[in-house]
């Protein structure tokens, strides 16, 4: 017999949908944007309430010190439609969103930046894009508008993605995305403060695509996203979601290990054939520093593995909320709680 959380969550979700339109949840993680919430706000509603039967707009606030979380109060208080949830403290996009998607109540989950980079009016091109029988869309910017150094740093961390994800759609990734709200079961347990949405949307499914969508220039601020941030999400996700990085250890190893013998091979070479041994301290000297350097790039890497490993023991959690706003807002979203799985969308055609 069917529990009754699971008939409640799979009816909610199924909700609005008997024109075949799903419902939308829109996450949007906040950080210091006081100054384009209204407009985005006003802008997904306009999009939205002729696109889907029923939508929700979460704003998830990850304690940027400005005024967005009253903002965000007075929006929900004049609509329904929105809800708040404000964290204790900053922690980072990703967990901002793993948050804010563990929230959402409909069958298609949308994501998008505070900034308004992203349109609003491409999120029908996305949806039309996932019902064509994918599970994740990815609203590629036709140009980004970050400037050169932020551009290049964006693009090292696609590489690093895409070793991770283990598909070409790595490449082509951005905050603003589509995918059906039941792939967060596959993560519903996940509880490491590093968190990758992008990578842990692959532990549920391989159906990727995406398309090219237009990319504004930033209106109002800057962005807090530095090439450092880029640049340590790179490392976070190459050495927290896969193995690659202990794989190039061991073949570095491998390598200087033949490269040992080869020198040993010419050191004997020389003794027993010309009678002398390979003068010079540099030559020695070197080739110590060539092996120490390579003994400590192998233990270094080994050592954010094990500082991982003791971080998840901490069993720290990814984020936590501090109060919510309205309609209905969970209490328990502070808390990655096992939802109840709902049944898989209907898929119109495979890849």
């Amino acid at each position: 017999m069917t529990p009754p959380a699971e008939v409640e969550t799979g009816n909610r979700l199924r909700a609005g949908t008997m024109d075949g339109r799903p419902t939308v949840s829109v996450v949007v993680p906040v950080y210091r944007s006081e100054g384009t919430l209204r407009a985005l706000h006003e802008r997904v509603v306009a999009v939205l309430e002729s696109e889907v039967p029923a939508f929700e707009i979460v704003f998830v606030e990850d304690c940027g010190g400005d005024g967005s979380w009253q903002t965000i109060e007075a929006l929900a208080a004049n609509d329904a439609r929105v809800r708040g949830l404000r964290l204790s403290r900053n922690y980072g996009q990703h967990n901002a969103l793993l948050c804010g998607i563990r929230a959402a109540r409909h069958e298609v989950t949308v994501t998008i930046d505070d900034d308004l980079q992203n349109p609003p009016e491409e999120i029908p091109r996305l949806l039309a894009m996932l019902a064509q029988g994918y599970d994740v869309v990815y609203g590629a910017p036709q140009r980004e508008q970050h400037g050169f150094l932020r551009d290049r740093a964006s693009q090292i961390t696609k590489i690093a993605l895409q070793s991770a994800m283990g598909a070409q759609t790595a490449r082509h990734v951005s905050a603003f995305r589509a995918f059906r709200t039941a792939l967060r079961d596959a993560f519903d347990r996940y509880q490491s403060p590093f968190v990758s949405i992008d990578v842990l949307l692959t532990w549920a499914t391989t159906r990727f695509t995406h398309l090219r969508v237009r990319h504004d220039p930033r209106m109002v601020g800057t962005s807090n996203y530095t090439v450092r941030k880029l640049v340590t999400h790179a490392m976070n996700m190459m050495t927290g979601f896969t193995t690659i990085p202990l794989q190039l250890a061991s073949l570095a190893g491998f390598a200087f290990s033949l490269l040992g013998l080869a020198i040993l091979a010419y050191v004997l070479a020389n003794f027993f054939m010309r009678g002398h041994a390979v003068p010079g301290f540099a030559f020695l000297a070197s080739i110590v520093a060539i092996f120490s350097g390579a003994q400590l790039f192998a233990l270094g890497i080994i050592g954010e593995y094990l500082a991982r490993m003791h971080l998840r023991t901490m069993d720290r959690p990814p984020y936590l909320v501090r109060e919510c706003v309205g309609q209905e807002a969970p209490a328990a979203a502070a808390l990655p709680v096992r939802a109840a799985a709902a049944p898989a969308p209907s898929v119109l055609s495979s890849r």
